[in-house]
């Protein structure tokens, strides 16, 4: 996986925005809201569910992202994941910021995507 190829993913889903963070750092948002956080040389920091966070940080490549763990963030080096579990983790981190979402704001997303 790649910078850019994380970049394509997030932006495929309905409302996503991006942004520059701490100088250097890509954000991916929806509705103001991170869900990916990466950089040309640091990997990605993904939300992932409270059962995957201890079972993922035990694999190499894969650490609890600073100042964030408490809330289940993970960070993943590029080549530590195939593109398919990327496209999953990427998917649910979005699904997983984007459900705490008022019900209004969830609503105009799903019709984004449906266009």
């Amino acid at each position: 996986m790649t910078l850019d190829r994380v970049r394509e993913v997030c932006m495929s889903f309905p409302g996503v925005t991006e942004g520059i963070k701490w100088e250097d750092h890509f954000c991916f948002m929806v509705a103001d809201k991170m869900f990916c956080i990466t950089g040309e040389f640091c990997g990605a920091s993904i939300k992932v569910t409270p059962e995957e966070f201890d079972e993922l940080i035990e694999r190499d490549g894969i650490k609890s992202t600073a100042y964030m763990a408490r809330n289940k963030w993970v960070n993943i080096e590029f080549n530590k994941m195939k593109p398919k579990e990327w496209g999953y983790y990427l998917n649910q981190s979005y699904a997983l910021i984007s459900s705490k979402l008022p019900k209004k704001v969830r609503e105009g997303l799903l019709k984004q995507g449906n266009s």
